[in-house]
């Protein structure tokens, strides 16, 4: 090899690094840009979520701390109304009633924005809670099984109990099913909540496309914010199975 070829076979030798240079700089910032966007997509979903958790505990505590104590004392001072008057002993019953079926609402729909028994139980007690005050409303047969221990950090069970109640809602109002298996157990470090109903199925592709789908992508929000994921299982007329697996 001559001096020229020497001289040409580094020039090219040169350009080549050059290059692979250029082109790894850019590969990796466009790397690092996914994995910020990524970041701050989190970071997004999170803190809506968190608005929205946040701003459900408010309306429930003003329910239960402000609302409720005041039409308590409202049925009471109506009780405490001295009539000789047929009519009139009818109209303040009737008050009563309608008085204490306000307040049983109000505390059904405080304890949906968020219950108690979560805070203070946990999340299977506070499942247990939710299937058996909505059986009968939902008319669905919701069969809970727990294997194992199934306790996460609070966020981490809120959000899990949301995915539940959305899962549940999406059940009742698609899938016209009878009956809704829901599993609990723990593996290899996950925790991982699963799903199966008998009901009509669904075109989970088309679904999620559409403006229906917006349960399905809280859902997927829900569990990304965890760092877990979330599959669902479905075909027309062959029920809908969800996975939610979640690190420990």
């Amino acid at each position: 090899m001559d001096t020229q070829e020497k001289s040409l076979y580094s020039s090219l030798l040169i350009v080549v690094i050059v290059v692979g240079i250029v082109l790894l700089y850019f590969i990796i910032t466009i790397i690092r840009y996914q994995r910020r966007s990524l970041v701050l997509h989190k970071e997004k979903i999170r803190a809506e979520i968190d608005t929205l958790e946040n701003e459900r505990k408010r309306i429930a505590s003003d329910l239960h701390d402000e609302l409720g104590p005041l039409l308590s004392a409202v049925k009471l001072q109506i009780n405490n109304l001295d009539s000789q008057d047929a009519a009139d002993k009818l109209l303040i019953e009737k008050s009563s009633q309608h008085i204490d079926t306000i307040i049983r609402r109000m505390r059904e729909i405080s304890n949906n924005l968020m219950p108690n028994t979560l805070l203070r139980k946990g999340l299977v007690k506070a499942i247990e809670e939710f299937i058996e005050s909505n059986t009968q409303v939902y008319k669905l047969s919701i069969k809970l099984i727990i294997d194992g221990d199934s306790r996460l950090g609070l966020d981490k069970e809120i959000n899990t109990y949301r995915i539940v109640q959305e899962i549940v809602h999406n059940t009742v109002k698609h899938a016209k099913a009878s009956l809704l298996v829901i599993r609990i157990n723990q593996e290899n470090g996950l925790f991982i909540l699963s799903t199966t109903d008998n009901g009509t199925g669904f075109d989970y592709f088309a679904r999620s496309k559409d403006n229906t789908g917006l349960g399905l992508r809280n859902l997927q929000s829900r569990a990304e914010i965890m760092g877990g994921e979330i599959t669902c299982m479905t075909e027309p007329g062959k029920g809908t199975s969800y996975t939610l697996e979640i690190p420990v």
